[in-house]
């Protein structure tokens, strides 16, 4: 959202992509356009599911690129199908600027979107889990687990 509203105060619409995943969490990144091309920007602690360049010509050609880091805590890769481009603007600006809160009308609104598939169902189960290197790089964060507190 964050993302969404800074581009939008740059004279650039507020959109988003929701990705959809399969016994994984889901992931929303915020969408801008350069030229023809789509890139993402999202804040996530993993590496791998962050900044996309602006060189994908489509909105799926885009969502494949998180396909294969896109996994479980089973190595399973769970991303399977996308929605967007969803415009903010739809919503007023109290909801998702200013409200300093949860903003679950807008997830409840990106769930109940209709979402376009990444795979066939024969592509999933052909899925391979990932190897030990790709685990490695999943396990790449910025920010390490708060350790609990000694008392």
């Amino acid at each position: 959202m964050l993302a969404a509203c800074a581009l939008w105060v740059h004279g650039e619409p507020p959109l988003l992509l929701d990705l959809r995943a399969e016994r994984d969490y889901d992931h929303v990144v915020a969408l801008f356009r350069r030229g023809q091309c789509w890139g993402a920007i999202s804040k996530t602690n993993p590496a791998v599911l962050r900044w996309r360049d602006p060189v994908y010509r489509s909105l799926r050609e885009l969502a494949m690129s998180y396909l294969h880091e896109y996994a479980n805590k089973r190595n399973q890769k769970t991303l399977r199908s996308y929605a967007g481009p969803f415009d903010l603007r739809r919503f007023d600006p109290k909801l998702w600027v200013t409200n300093g809160k949860n903003c679950w009308e807008i997830g409840a609104t990106l769930d109940d979107t209709r979402h376009r598939p990444l795979l066939t169902r024969r592509q999933a189960r052909g899925l391979r889990l990932r190897d030990a290197i790709e685990r490695k790089a999943g396990a790449l964060a910025e920010h390490r687990q708060p350790r609990a507190r000694r008392r």
